[in-house]
């Protein structure tokens, strides 16, 4: 496929995500937010954290909540978010959700990684096919580490996910 058909593909797959996105749910219903006492996980093995990101640079923001279960391997048991941005972000998020929910803590932070190092590649995308395939429809935004300016917007949720995992953890202890 050549490589304006190819980065047009990535471009509706990001729109499309952004469009009906998977996983954004009012949280300011759900609780309140990671400071109010009256937060409750909604299931009774987890322990729940929220992680609010904003970039500055673009006005994106987004509260990630996770529930993580205490028993081990820890497991997300749900994850959802909130916020508003542009079509990267959006996109990120809804598939950052896809990916991780249900998987331990230790394969989110493998995709965190992999996502992570895919955004420094500078659209040249990962030289190992595995990690790549990990990331599933993830790596649509490949096209999108050639761009510093939105590489904040698409790591916005992945930096949340990391944090919110982090404090659910500690939570635990």
């Amino acid at each position: 496929m050549a490589d304006a058909a190819l980065e047009q593909m990535y471009q509706e797959v990001i729109l499309d995500a952004a469009r009906h996105p998977h996983g954004k749910t009012d949280l300011a219903g759900d609780g309140g937010d990671e400071a109010d006492a009256t937060v409750h996980a909604a299931h009774e093995a987890c322990s729940l954290a929220r992680s609010r990101q904003f970039n500055p640079t673009c006005g994106d923001e987004a509260t990630i909540h996770v529930e993580v279960t205490k028993d081990e391997p820890h497991r997300i048991a749900r994850i959802a978010w909130d916020g508003q941005g542009c079509s990267i972000s959006q996109a990120s998020l809804s598939i950052m959700v896809d990916l991780v929910d249900g998987r331990t803590v230790e394969e989110a932070m493998d995709l965190f990684r992999d996502f992570h190092d895919l955004m420094e590649s500078r659209g040249e995308g990962l030289s190992d096919e595995s990690r790549e395939d990990a990331l599933g429809d993830a790596t649509v935004f490949q096209g999108v580490s050639r761009y510093p300016m939105r590489i904040k917007c698409a790591l916005l949720g992945w930096e949340g996910l990391k944090d919110s995992m982090a404090r659910a953890l500690a939570a635990q202890q």
